[in-house]
C-alpha cells in the first residue's frame, strides 16, 4: 500500500510539472506567433512596391492580393467553372447510378464518357496521346502479368514515358507527319503531360493490382476482394481518367477505386460531407486572409529574400512552407470532396497540420499522404520494405523528384531529405532498444527527443527551401547567412522555438492517448 501511495504521489507530481510546462509552452507559442505576424505585416508593407504578381484584392479592398504562385492563381481563377462542372457531373453520375442500379461495369462507362468530355476540354486532341499510351500499358500488363519480367517491363515502360513526356513537352502531332500538324492547333487549355504524371501512378497501380490478383491465394488475402473480370479495359480507362481526381489527386489504388465503383463509399454521411465542405470554405477564407496580409510567396519568387536579414529570411521561409501546406490542402480537399459526393472515397492528403510534425517519417506520412501510401504499396514493399530501408529511401525520393519535374533543385531536395533521414533512422533504432525505467530516464529521453525534433524540423525547412525556393545554388549563401555573427543568434532562437514546438506536439499526443 505504501509503495502504491508513493507511486501515486510521484505520478501526481509529474502531472503537476507537465501542466506547468504546458502553460509555459503555450505562452511561448503565443508570443512567437504574435512576433511572426507583426514582422510579416511589416515586411509586406515595407516591400510591397518591389514585389511581383500582386493584384487588387477583394477580401480587404485597400490591400493587394499575393497571387504570385501560378498553381494557386490558376486554381483560384477557375473555381467558378470547377464548381459548376463539379455540380453537373456529380448530379449526372449519381442520378444514373440510382435510376438504373448501376454497378462497376455500368458506372465505368458513365464515368468514362463524363471524364472523356472533361479531358477533351482540358487537352483537346492531346487526349489521343493519353489513350494511346494507356492502351499500350494495358496490353503490356495483360501479356506480362504472370511472368517474371512483369516488374521491370512495367517500370521501364512507365519511366520511359514519364521522361519523354517532359523532354518533348507533350510531343507535337507534326512528328507523325505534316498531315497531322493541324491538330497542334487544338491542344486544349491545360498541358496534358503535366496531368499524365498522375495517370502514370494509376497505370502502375492497375498493373500491380492485376499482377497480385494472379498470385498464390496465400500471398495477400486482401487482393482477393477484386474479381479478375473487374480488370477490364473500360474499368481501367475509367480509373485512369476519373474526373474528380484526374488533375491533382488524391491518388487511389485500382482495387479501392473499383470496389467503390461497385458499392459507393459509406464512411461519410451527408452530414459528414457537409461539414467537410464547410471546413474547406473556412480554410479558403484563411488562405484569402493570408495572401492579402502577407507576401511570403511573392518574396520567394521576387528573390527579395536575398536582401533580408537572417531573422526575416527565417520568417519568409517559414511562411512559404505554411502557404504551400494550405495551398495543397485546399486543392486536394476540393477534389477529394468532389469524389466523395460521387461515391469514391480517396485518401486524405493532408491529415495533419505541417506545424504538428516533429520527425521526417511522420511529416512524409502526412504530406501528400495518398502519394506516400502509393509509394509504400508499389515501391517500398516490393523493394524489400524495412529490411532495405536505407537503400529504399534513396530510390524512392529520387523517383519522387523525377516524377515532380526534371530539375536539379528537386533532385537536391530529394537527396538532402535522404541524408537527413539517416541520423533519424539511427536514433530511432537506438531508442527502440533503450529501456527507460526511472522517472529521470524518462525525462531525459523526452528532452533528447525534443532536441532531436528541433533538429529535424530545421533540416526539413532547409530541404524544402532548397527544393522549392532557393535551389541548390543558394545552399552556400543560406549557410553563410545563418553562420554569420548576425545569423547565429537567429539559429539559436530557431532551435529553441522548434524545441518548444516539439514539446507542444508531445503534449498534444499525450492528450490524444488519454482520450482514447
Amino acid at each position: 500500500m505504501a509503495i502504491s501511495s508513493t507511486m501515486k504521489k510521484k505520478k501526481e507530481k509529474e502531472e503537476y510539472w507537465k501542466r506547468k510546462e504546458l502553460v509555459f509552452l503555450v505562452l511561448y507559442a503565443i508570443a512567437f506567433y504574435a512576433f511572426i505576424i507583426h514582422r510579416s505585416l511589416q515586411l509586406s508593407l515595407d516591400h510591397e512596391s518591389e514585389l511581383y504578381a500582386l493584384r487588387p484584392g477583394w477580401l480587404l479592398p485597400p490591400r493587394l492580393n499575393d497571387v504570385s504562385d501560378a498553381q494557386w492563381r490558376n486554381f483560384r481563377a477557375n473555381l467558378p467553372i470547377l464548381f459548376l462542372v463539379f455540380a453537373l457531373f456529380a448530379l449526372l453520375a449519381n442520378s444514373l447510378r440510382a435510376l438504373f442500379s448501376l454497378k462497376a461495369k455500368g458506372m465505368s462507362f458513365v464515368w468514362l464518357l463524363i471524364s472523356l468530355a472533361y479531358l477533351s476540354y482540358l487537352h483537346g486532341a492531346c487526349v489521343l496521346f493519353i489513350l494511346s499510351i494507356a492502351s499500350l500499358n494495358f496490353l503490356l500488363v495483360k501479356i506480362f502479368a504472370q511472368t517474371k519480367y512483369f516488374s521491370p517491363v512495367l517500370w521501364l515502360f512507365n519511366m520511359f514515358f514519364l521522361l519523354c513526356n517532359r523532354v518533348y513537352e507533350g510531343y507535337s502531332f507534326s512528328i507523325f507527319g505534316q498531315q497531322w500538324a493541324y491538330l497542334d492547333n487544338y491542344r486544349g487549355t491545360f498541358r496534358w503531360h503535366i496531368c499524365f504524371n498522375f495517370v502514370i501512378l494509376r497505370m502502375i497501380s492497375f498493373g500491380y493490382d492485376y499482377h497480385w490478383a494472379h498470385q498464390d491465394p496465400l500471398f495477400d488475402q486482401q487482393e482477393r476482394s477484386v474479381q479478375k473480370e473487374k480488370f477490364s479495359f473500360s474499368i481501367y480507362l475509367a480509373y485512369l481518367v476519373y474526373a474528380p481526381v484526374y488533375i491533382a489527386g488524391p491518388i487511389i489504388s485500382f482495387n479501392a477505386f473499383v470496389s467503390q465503383l461497385d458499392t459507393p463509399q459509406n464512411n461519410y454521411t451527408v452530414r459528414d460531407m457537409s461539414w467537410y465542405g464547410l471546413r474547406w470554405l473556412f480554410s479558403f477564407s484563411l488562405m484569402e486572409l493570408m495572401t492579402h496580409l502577407f507576401r511570403y510567396n511573392a518574396f520567394a519568387i521576387s528573390r527579395l529574400w536575398k536582401m533580408l536579414s537572417p531573422m526575416d529570411i527565417f520568417i519568409i521561409g517559414y511562411g512559404v512552407l505554411n502557404f504551400m501546406w494550405l495551398k495543397f490542402s485546399l486543392i486536394w480537399r476540393f477534389f477529394r470532396f468532389w469524389s466523395l459526393i460521387c461515391g469514391i472515397e480517396a485518401p486524405e492528403n493532408m491529415p495533419r497540420c505541417i506545424n504538428n510534425c516533429c520527425n521526417l517519417e511522420s511529416f512524409w506520412k502526412n504530406w501528400h499522404a495518398s502519394y506516400n501510401k502509393w509509394l509504400v504499396r508499389y515501391m517500398y514493399i516490393p523493394l524489400g520494405g524495412s529490411q532495405r530501408k536505407l537503400l529504399n529511401i534513396w530510390v524512392i525520393f529520387t523517383f519522387v523528384a523525377i516524377w515532380h519535374d526534371l530539375e536539379w533543385k528537386l533532385l537536391s531536395w530529394a537527396w538532402l531529405t535522404c541524408l537527413f533521414f539517416i541520423p533519424e533512422m539511427v536514433v530511432k533504432s537506438a531508442a527502440n532498444t533503450l529501456q527507460v525505467e526511472s522517472a529521470f530516464g524518462e525525462f531525459l529521453f523526452r528532452e533528447i527527443s525534443a532536441a532531436g525534433g528541433a533538429i529535424t524540423i530545421t533540416c526539413l525547412m532547409v530541404a524544402n527551401l532548397v527544393g522549392y525556393v532557393i535551389g541548390p545554388s543558394g545552399i552556400n549563401w543560406l549557410f553563410s547567412q545563418f553562420l554569420s555573427r548576425q545569423g547565429l543568434p537567429v539559429m539559436g532562437g530557431m532551435f529553441i522555438t522548434f524545441y518548444v514546438g516539439t514539446k507542444l506536439m508531445f503534449h498534444i499526443d499525450d492528450a490524444k492517448q488519454r482520450k482514447h
